[in-house]
């Protein structure tokens, strides 16, 4: 880690209670050389915020099915991946391969997800994964006024 990185870091955890996991994570980027050019970038996705507190990760993935794709959520970590299913080959009427230029990639993508999101779904259509959450705000961390007496 750089040590301008650390000094940042070490500035705000005093007076931050609760985030110790994001500042682990943005650690754990800079000592893993995270930001190099070397990240893969299969497949394409977005990150669109769709309401006040909802989310959704859509992912480009043309030609797989919902048999060929993985979600799992555990501890903070959402995981979309390729499925490994049997070979499936193309073939003409005499079982012949005339051309395989498609192939499908095998990919593991992962996000940090905020404790306080929820994963609400996901759904593959037209070849777009979608895979939304909600930000849950408990009842006492809404906004308010608060009235002097």
């Amino acid at each position: 880690m750089t040590n301008k990185a650390l000094s940042i870091f070490n500035q705000l955890r005093p007076v931050s209670i609760g985030f110790d996991n994001v500042f682990d994570h943005f650690e754990k980027m800079f000592e893993d050389d995270f930001l190099s050019p070397m990240v893969p970038n299969y497949p394409p996705y977005n990150i669109v915020k769709t309401g006040k507190n909802k989310y959704d990760i859509e992912v480009a993935l043309a030609g797989y099915s919902k048999k060929d794709i993985k979600v799992d959520y555990d501890d903070g970590l959402l995981t979309i991946k390729s499925a490994k299913t049997e070979k499936d080959e193309s073939k003409d009427d005499d079982g012949n391969i005339l051309h395989k230029g498609i192939a499908k990639r095998f990919f593991s993508k992962s996000f940090t997800v905020a404790d306080d999101c929820k994963v609400k779904g996901a759904k593959l259509e037209d070849g777009l994964l979608r895979v939304s959450m909600e930000k849950i705000i408990p009842e006492g961390r809404e906004a308010r006024t608060i009235d002097v007496k």
